[in-house]
């Protein structure tokens, strides 16, 4: 029992990220050597899992706990936030139609692919929206539906805040840290999760897909990377009036990372939650901002819908003028807010953006598929992205409050 107690304390006093690197590395290895070995895979599973069950659970209690005990003075800090996402989302866009205009691509598009599409106009999209916003908060919570959960968490939270007694706060608190504290034990064995994750994606696709779809990934890859690294540090930079640097390689090396892996802005606030307490963040405001920024902040989605709508364009021959393409990304913006409400995330949004230049939805659904094919890198640095801004833009917004209350 002893050296079992031993092995575990130096495993868990190693660096995480250096257990993840450990475990990335061996999981590939055993990807590209080993591809009989099914069972790897299913750690990968399990650990995903394990945080898309809780994660609904941590952002319910996390966002009521925070709302209940917050005090007075974020109004302002959370109205420069929510502007911070959208307006980062809308150059995610532009960024996109720009790249589209600069670098066309066109796709192969055969028979139409049979896959559901969740996603029509856009009226249905903000339809669908408004409506799953509004829905029965135990089903938010068993189908992982973000955008009700948040909805009724602020407002479970506004009641608690005015009707509560302090035993009944204190309750609510104490259960947000226990539920914080099983979050951090899965996170320990993020290592083989990812080993499993890494493993799966080698053995089923190798390198073959950076051939195949090579144009389409530099060019949906390099317009994320473009504002992850350019323009998302000028809107820092504008605000803090501070390099921005070194904030945003500690979110992409601490949250970017292991968003890649796991493909999920909501099962990755746990660790933006622990970073922005690594980085001396207010806990009232940013218990609440990760998961609003894990539900509007979607940067890469905005890239990924922008570049598969303008793709199919090309493809069948549609004249798009680039002020129809600006309209395209404020369409895109809006539907890319709504992505976590959707079934299949950014990619089944793509036939409403196609829609805006009357492409029918079964040529549409064929994008959607290749989207499906290339989504092992697509969704990977689209997820980097999204969950990395969370904790920059939440850094930022606070860095930008306390300047403007050291000059008055």
């Amino acid at each position: 029992m002893n050296i079992a107690v031993k092995v575990l304390r130096k495993y868990t006093n190693t660096s995480l990220m250096l257990r993840i690197f450990i475990g990335l590395m061996i999981g590939a290895a055993m990807g590209l050597l080993l591809p009989q070995w099914n069972n790897i895979a299913l750690f990968g599973k399990i650990f995903v899992s394990a945080l898309k069950g809780i994660a609904p659970v941590l952002v319910a209690v996390l966002v009521m706990s925070s709302v209940a005990k917050a005090g007075t003075g974020y109004g302002r800090r959370f109205t420069l936030l929510i502007s911070i996402y959208l307006l980062s989302t809308f150059i995610a866009a532009v960024c996109a139609v720009v790249g589209s205009f600069l670098f066309p691509v066109t796709l192969e598009l055969g028979e139409a692919a049979q896959v559901e599409s969740s996603a029509g106009s856009l009226r249905e999209v903000f339809a669908n929206l408004f409506t799953t916003m509004v829905t029965n908060p135990v089903s938010a919570l068993a189908e992982a539906n973000y955008i009700a959960i948040l909805f009724w968490s602020i407002v479970v939270g506004i009641a608690l805040r005015t009707a509560a007694s302090k035993p009944t706060l204190d309750v609510v608190h104490d259960l947000s840290a226990v539920i914080t504290k099983v979050v951090r034990w899965v996170i320990q064995f993020a290592p083989f999760g990812i080993m499993g994750l890494v493993f799966t994606t080698v053995r089923e696709s190798g390198l073959s897909i950076f051939t195949t779809y090579g144009h389409l990934l530099l060019l949906l890859v390099g317009c994320m990377l473009a504002n992850a690294l350019v323009f998302n540090p000028l809107i820092a930079l504008f605000l803090t009036k501070r390099n921005p640097y070194p904030l945003l390689l500690t979110c992409l090396k601490e949250s970017g990372l292991q968003a890649f892996f796991t493909r999920s802005s909501a099962a990755n606030i746990p660790i933006n939650m622990a970073l922005c307490k690594k980085l001396g963040l207010d806990e009232d405001f940013y218990s609440v901002s990760i998961p609003l920024g894990a539900t509007i902040n979607m940067d890469g989605a905005a890239v990924t819908i922008t570049v598969f709508a303008l793709a199919v364009a090309h493809t069948v021959g549609v004249e798009v003028s680039f002020v129809s393409a600006l309209f395209l990304g404020i369409i895109a913006t809006l539907g890319a807010c709504g992505a976590s409400g959707v079934a299949g995330g950014s990619l089944l949004l793509i036939p409403m953006a196609c829609s805006f230049f009357g492409i029918p939805n079964d040529v549409a659904m064929q994008a959607v598929a290749i989207g499906f094919i290339v989504g092992v890198v697509q969704d990977s640095v689209e997820t980097a992205l999204n969950s990395s801004g969370d904790a920059f833009f939440t850094a930022t917004a606070e860095q930008h409050d306390r300047m403007k209350r050291k000059l008055k």
